[in-house]
């Protein structure tokens, strides 16, 4: 082989090399609730998601969309295209304070490595005053941010904080308001003190709520269901809370999207 055609082809393997390991953290961890579970991932054991819960999907369902490597590319900073992996342990109805006391957070702080990317997003069910089996009061909230914070620092993760997704209430005069109020405000506290990465989807989401207008976000983006077209609701359903695959996916898109914001301030 000539000089011109080894230097090519050493060239061409640092390239493809350095696509390859430009990346930090093989594994992104999603920790939250309800709105970012994964139903069609054996969440409900022996059961056929389609006909128990479809078409209910958590927006961390939805981001499986953008674990391919021509997207990964987009935030090699942060992950490994050809390597990364998504792990999802979200669960319908925890709060900050139950997630630790089942042992979902031993879960993914066993496995944590060095430059793994950990999502955090609680805040519905902490502020469930009428259920005292997962309330949790502001600072206590706070308390359990900041531990999971450290906790991930501790094992050179990278915690990234979420203020709560909307929901789809209360509108006023064409708008989505907040309904989150003080537990939104405690997630920016904690990042404030720890200097973590950070997404708004509270106000990101409300934003795109709202752009899409009250009736189509019901409609589409939410468990607003008709009568007869389900089999897991066959009497219709109405939830301002969860989301159908159209919102699932629209929400999975604004946190990818921050993350390409994330990985340039690197």
């Amino acid at each position: 082989m000539d000089t011109s055609k080894t230097i090519f082809c050493l060239f061409f393997f640092l390239v493809v090399h350095s696509i390859d390991s430009f990346g930090q953290g093989k594994t992104i961890f999603l920790m939250g609730d309800s709105t970012m579970a994964n139903y069609a991932d054996d969440y409900d054991p022996g059961k056929d998601y389609f006909k128990t819960r479809y078409p209910v999907t958590g927006w961390g369902q939805a981001f499986d969309q953008w674990m391919h490597v021509d997207s990964l590319k987009q935030i090699r900073r942060l992950i490994r295209p050809k390597k990364g992996q998504l792990i999802n342990k979200a669960r319908g109805g925890r709060s900050t304070r139950t997630f630790f006391q089942e042992g979902r957070w031993r879960s993914i702080y066993e496995q944590i490595q060095p430059k793994d990317i950990v999502i955090i997003q609680f805040g519905h069910n902490d502020a469930a005053t009428n259920k005292s089996e997962r309330y949790v009061d502001i600072e206590g909230f706070k308390e359990f941010l900041r531990f999971y914070v450290t906790a991930v620092y501790s094992k050179k993760g990278i915690p990234i904080l979420l203020t709560p997704v909307a929901r789809n209430y209360p509108w006023e005069n064409g708008e989505l308001n907040d309904v989150h109020k003080a537990y939104d405000l405690a997630v920016k506290e904690i990042v404030n003190e720890t200097q973590c990465a950070f997404i708004d989807l509270n106000l990101l989401s409300r934003q795109l709520f709202t752009s899409k207008g009250k009736d189509y976000t019901s409609e589409n983006y939410f468990m607003n269901l008709p009568a007869g077209k389900y089999q897991a609701y066959p009497a219709g359903q109405q939830d301002n809370t969860h989301f159908q695959p159209e919102g699932a996916k629209a929400v999975a898109a604004l946190v990818f999207k921050e993350l390409i914001r994330i990985q340039k301030a690197l």
